[in-house]
């Protein structure tokens, strides 16, 4: 017996594994007839149970009944009055007068059978003989070399009457009985076998468009909905799947804004250096002008400039692209922690401001690294736009409706109205912030980072003049 190929060995041998089938070329019964021989098999079953309990049962009838009509025969004919025959014998009349039985007398002590002639002589055996010695009050038998049927009772003197009637009209009936039985569960059975293959079309419908919808979009990359039908489990599952399709739609829609927003932001950046590069290869090539120090100088500081700004950009789309990754295992986090330790490091290069804080406990299941960043950020935001010596007021207080606020509010120059709607889209940088240092990318991370906490972000003026942004979270409060 020759064994499949291994995997390797098939590929060699330009053998192509059947995508429907375990092994090569083996296919495996579908889901439709699958469903089929389920149902087929299930009205098999019990079309068998039902037929076999039926024919038993009326079996079981039938053999009664011929068995008290037998006795009671047997007992009638055992009081009929008795006849005098040729042989000066006296037997009961009806050994004269029964003509659809076979029915004879029995002697015990000589084994001697009288019966009427002409006529069948019944079948004698020891338990006949048990009943005309009288060690036997009755019996009832079947003789299976004859068919029939074999009752004996006592007569009396060592006599006993035996009657005999034939089993084949009962088993005849019982053989058609068989045939119906038959016959009606194999109409069943396919009749059963075309509804399962029907509902199987039916209620597979939507599966096959499921299946064609996730094969168009393997090949196309095409992420349009199904149109969905009827409130039934298929419809449910057609729903989840389309609504896996709008989450890949948007994550690929983000994606590329994020390319296009930051293959834009970057060409900006990298076309100065570019720039202020060729300038100093230019003046240091031979017979060309030379810069003076001061301008050399000039050119070396937007060099580094532009690549803290270039470092800045790339740091935050990783953080970006980071947060955009499937969430890995919650954690307990506590929130005045995660603002305590964000504040530590937004003083050490705050210089000149102050910070005024007013700190709650709360708590909340998420991501610490990804909070601590995200308060950070409001934080850096707000020190860049006081001017030195002011202060920004941070505060952390429950709202009293299962949520938590973190308040960050700047003494600078405050939001343009217009602006407050855009301040948390990614590259998106106000007039005021055009001129200062940063990516336009830090404050999408906060509202990132707030979304996928299942809170949210706004801006809005503070009392002090300035901008006040806020993150708002779900959570509990801290006994």
């Amino acid at each position: 017996m020759t064994e499949a190929p291994p995997d390797d060995q098939a590929a060699e041998s330009g053998a192509v594994p059947d995508p429907r089938g375990t092994r090569w070329g083996t296919r495996r019964f579908s889901l439709r007839g699958r469903v089929t021989m389920l149902a087929a098999a299930c009205v098999a079953g019990a079309v068998a149970l039902v037929s076999l309990c039926a024919y038993l049962v009326v079996r079981s009838n039938l053999l009664t009944q011929l068995d008290d009509n037998l006795l009671a025969r047997a007992q009638a004919a055992v009081n009929s009055p008795l006849v005098q025959t040729d042989q000066l014998r006296q037997v009961p009349g009806a050994l004269l007068a029964s003509t659809d039985l076979q029915i004879g007398q029995l002697n015990g002590w000589t084994n001697q059978l009288i019966y009427p002639q002409p006529g069948a002589r019944p079948p004698v055996g020891p338990a006949e003989l048990r009943v005309a010695t009288g060690l036997q009050d009755q019996s009832l038998r079947t003789d299976t070399a004859t068919g029939t049927r074999v009752v004996a009772l006592p007569l009396g003197h060592g006599q006993a009457l035996v009657l005999a009637q034939s089993l084949g009209p009962t088993m005849q009936t019982l053989n058609e009985l068989a045939v119906v039985l038959f016959l009606v569960g194999g109409a069943g059975i396919v009749v059963a076998a075309g509804a399962g293959t029907a509902v199987a079309r039916a209620g597979l419908r939507p599966v096959d468009r499921l299946t064609s919808a996730t094969e168009r979009v393997a090949a196309t990359g095409d992420l349009r909905p199904i149109p969905v039908s009827g409130d039934d489990e298929l419809a449910r599952l057609t729903r989840s799947f389309n609504v896996m399709l709008g989450t890949v739609a948007d994550s690929q829609e983000r994606q590329r804004q994020l390319v296009a927003d930051a293959g834009h932001e970057l060409r900006t950046p990298l076309t100065s250096l570019r720039t202020n590069l060729e300038l100093l290869l230019s003046a240091s090539l031979p017979g060309s002008p030379s810069l003076s120090d001061e301008d050399r100088a000039d050119i070396e500081a937007d060099i580094r400039g532009q690549l803290d700004e270039l470092t800045q950009l790339i740091g935050d789309l990783v953080e970006l692209a980071r947060q955009d990754e499937p969430r890995e295992a919650a954690e307990r986090v506590d929130l005045m922690d995660v603002v305590e330790r964000a504040l530590d490091r937004a003083r050490r290069r705050a210089g000149e401001i102050e910070f005024d804080v007013t700190l709650q406990p709360w708590v909340l299941t998420g991501d610490n690294s990804s909070l601590e960043r995200a308060v950070l950020n409001l934080l850096d935001n707000a020190v860049k736009f006081s001017p030195p010596g002011s202060r920004v007021r941070v505060t952390l207080r429950p709202l009293g409706d299962g949520t938590a606020v973190v308040e960050v509010a700047d003494s600078g120059p405050g939001i343009a109205e217009e602006d407050l709607p855009k301040v948390f889209d990614r590259f998106y940088r106000s007039s005021e912030a055009r001129t200062l240092p940063g990516s336009g990318l830090g404050l999408a991370i906060v509202k990132h980072a707030a979304e996928r906490h299942g809170g949210t972000v706004y801006a809005n003026r503070a009392p002090e003049g300035g901008a006040l942004l806020t993150i708002r979270l779900p959570g509990v409060p801290v006994a």
